[in-house]
């Protein structure tokens, strides 16, 4: 089966080179424990791919005989435009990976339809100056899940799509969106990904959900990697335990790795460790 990589370059090798085409996964992550670094590095390493072949060796390296690159990198944002997500990928990855991988990654921007409802001042999310249409147009509902499903139907088809973030929709909840419609998406998502042969990356907060919304999203998901901090003494690691993954788990399984120690370096996000059943 044709893998789309990760981007992570000692993941992908452990895997035969990364997810199966058509993999929808969920990255569940606990402040500041990576999940947000594994999403940038993702995008931007594959993005690097496209646009500098000797800077992609350097930082990744060679691909797996099993793995394909995607052919397009996207990266959708509720709340954030290009230049404050560059800026915060700059926090964790060296400047020229940035540059150079953010050359390749297109932005998709919906901070306006997701503010638009909101008591937000406009000019905090948008240019222009609103007109008293816009302004009536303020109070009326917005489809904001019907513009994402508009995306990625035109974006996914054998790409790399990043989602950043569920734990948005989830606060907006109430407001413009139900719990229901976040569910249904994602299980949506799902049965769409098979079609689309590429890889969608979802990212959530787990704090932001309570046990039961959290395990209809691992349920909906082809895969699940989990993000959290262990302490060990008077230090604390970053950890990622793959939860569930339909054609993955299997071969982690079978080289008994319970979870893989985590750390940032100038490439982002990678593995520094791997922890065996003893």
């Amino acid at each position: 089966m044709k893998r789309i990589p990760f981007g992570i370059s000692q993941l992908d090798s452990i895997i035969n080179g990364g997810a199966p085409a058509g993999s929808v996964v969920l990255l569940s992550g606990e402040a500041g424990a990576g999940s947000r670094e594994f999403m940038h590095t993702s995008a931007l390493i594959n993005g690097l791919g496209k646009v500098d072949g000797e800077l992609h060796d350097l930082y990744y390296g060679d691909l797996s005989a099993d793995a394909v690159a995607p052919e397009e990198v996207h990266y959708i944002s509720f709340t954030a435009n290009e230049s404050q997500l560059v800026s915060e990928m700059r926090l964790a990855m060296d400047d020229d990976v940035v540059d150079k991988g953010s050359e390749a990654v297109e932005f998709h921007d919906l901070s306006e339809r997701y503010f638009h409802i909101s008591p937000v001042p406009r000019g905090w999310y948008a240019s222009e100056t609103a007109s008293i249409t816009d302004l009536r147009a303020r109070h009326e509902r917005e489809d904001l899940l019907g513009t994402l499903g508009m995306v990625l139907n035109e974006v996914s088809a054998g790409n790399l799509v990043v989602i950043d973030s569920l734990s948005d929709l989830v606060s907006a909840t109430d407001e413009e969106v139900s719990w229901s419609d976040i569910s249904s998406l994602v299980q949506g998502i799902q049965k769409a990904a098979h079609q689309w042969g590429g890889l969608i990356l979802l990212h959530v907060n787990p704090e932001t959900l309570s046990s039961v919304q959290h395990g209809q999203l691992v349920d909906a998901s082809h895969g699940t990697m989990e993000f959290a901090w262990e302490s060990g003494g008077s230090t604390r690691a970053r950890t990622l335990v793959v939860q569930q993954f339909r054609g993955v788990l299997s071969q982690i399984e079978d080289e008994d790795i319970v979870q893989f120690e985590t750390e940032l370096g100038e490439a982002g996000f990678d593995i520094s460790d791997v922890r065996k059943i003893r």
